[in-house]
């Protein structure tokens, strides 16, 4: 077994400790127990695991989210990780915010109507996302054998409670007022729900063409669904990007990503973005992060899979695989496009000298500006 670790630096800063600790996580955060000479200043807390959430459990599957309320700093997002067995259903629903969603594992069928009378009735993958904008009606439900997926919503006080359900609306109707609306008799309504039914395990949905209902509307269009996965990627010696945003997914108005694989050994260059704070949710892998605010002030933080980490606005930021295997992570903005600003491209478009006087640095340094190396750099879009 590995030895104790305490919080000491090389140079013999701190101290043992010696009082009641949580080891285990003491050596998942090294750069959180021994944070490097370069930290300083008060930078609030840019984590939050899902393994500390509240698990909402359910016959069809489960929740549990990372709101405001977990995550204080988390003002723009609110993400909710969501389990659907085979044939569990998350009723049919709306929300006043937007849902993109990723599906992590297995797969689902999802259902919406749009304001045109327009529908979609589709089935997503493994990498694929889904759009639905504020107010739209929809529901998921698991195919196979279930799907695990996250669903990112533009609002950080978000809650995955706070939805206009179907049979919430029914259980709190008078059953005349039932009756006049779909001209069926009032004891139709005798075995409706009492509540919201939320999850529920339902019957596995036959094909998809056996589920097709007839509309002279149509179906929606832009399209509510994309397949990320089968987007080629930008590659680099370091890594691999995928962006997703308005441009490529006119649906997503207010939500942009980025789905970045950091190869063992690389990096996500330091960079900034210029238009909104950054959530991240951590698929597989190990990392660490540090955050620059300005000020003097800076802080390092160490990510696993299942973490979500924070970036405020315009604060600058690197992202580096520690472990043995690729990292992939997802990089989440409310806007309707994706951008970033490189360091790296930033000091190699800058005159020479300029640099050099400011950073009292050679030519070899200029020189590395313009040769990709191992970070995971994006040079056009």
């Amino acid at each position: 077994m590995s030895r104790i670790p305490h919080p000491i630096r090389e140079d013999g800063a701190g101290a043992t400790d010696l009082g009641p600790r949580d080891v285990l996580r003491d050596r998942e955060n090294p750069d959180m127990l021994i944070p490097p000479k370069t930290d300083a200043g008060t930078i609030p807390n840019l984590k939050f695991s899902y393994s500390d959430t509240h698990m909402h459990l359910n016959h069809g599957g489960w929740s549990r989210e990372i709101t405001e309320r977990e995550l204080p700093v988390s003002t723009t997002i609110a993400g909710v990780n969501m389990r659907l067995k085979r044939g569990g259903v998350r009723e049919l629903h709306w929300h006043k915010q937007a849902e993109w969603a990723y599906m992590i594992l297995g797969k689902a069928r999802i259902t919406s109507v749009d304001e045109y009378g327009r529908n979609v009735i589709a089935d997503v993958s493994e990498g694929d996302l889904w759009y639905f904008p504020p107010g739209i009606p929809h529901s998921i439900q698991g195919l196979g054998e279930g799907c695990e997926f996250l669903l990112v919503f533009d609002d950080g006080r978000f809650s995955e409670f706070d939805t206009f359900t179907i049979t919430d609306w029914f259980a709190h109707t008078p059953k005349d007022i039932l009756s006049a609306n779909f001209g069926v008799p009032s004891n139709m309504f005798d075995r409706i729900p009492k509540k919201q039914r939320y999850m529920f395990q339902g019957s596995p949905p036959q094909s998809l063409q056996s589920q097709e209902v007839p509309n002279p509307y149509g179906n929606i269009q832009p399209p509510f669904t994309y397949q990320l996965l089968k987007q080629k990627p930008l590659t680099t010696s370091g890594g691999s990007v995928r962006i997703v945003d308005s441009k490529n997914f006119p649906v997503s108005k207010t939500i942009a990503a980025a789905l970045v694989e950091v190869l063992p050994g690389g990096m996500r260059e330091m960079h900034w973005h210029p238009n909104n704070d950054e959530w991240q949710y951590y698929l597989t892998g190990t990392a660490k992060m540090t955050v620059f605010g300005a000020g003097g002030t800076a802080r390092t933080f160490n990510y696993r899979a299942g973490d979500v980490g924070y970036v405020p606005f315009g604060m600058g930021h690197y992202i580096q695989n520690t472990g043995e295997q690729s990292l992939w992570f997802l990089e989440i903005f409310k806007s309707d496009r994706f951008a970033d600003i490189s360091l790296n491209q930033w000091m190699a478009l800058t005159p020479h000298q300029l640099v050099k006087d400011h950073l009292h640095v050679d030519d070899e340094f200029i020189r590395a500006l313009h040769q990709e190396k191992s970070p995971v750099v994006k040079y056009e879009r």
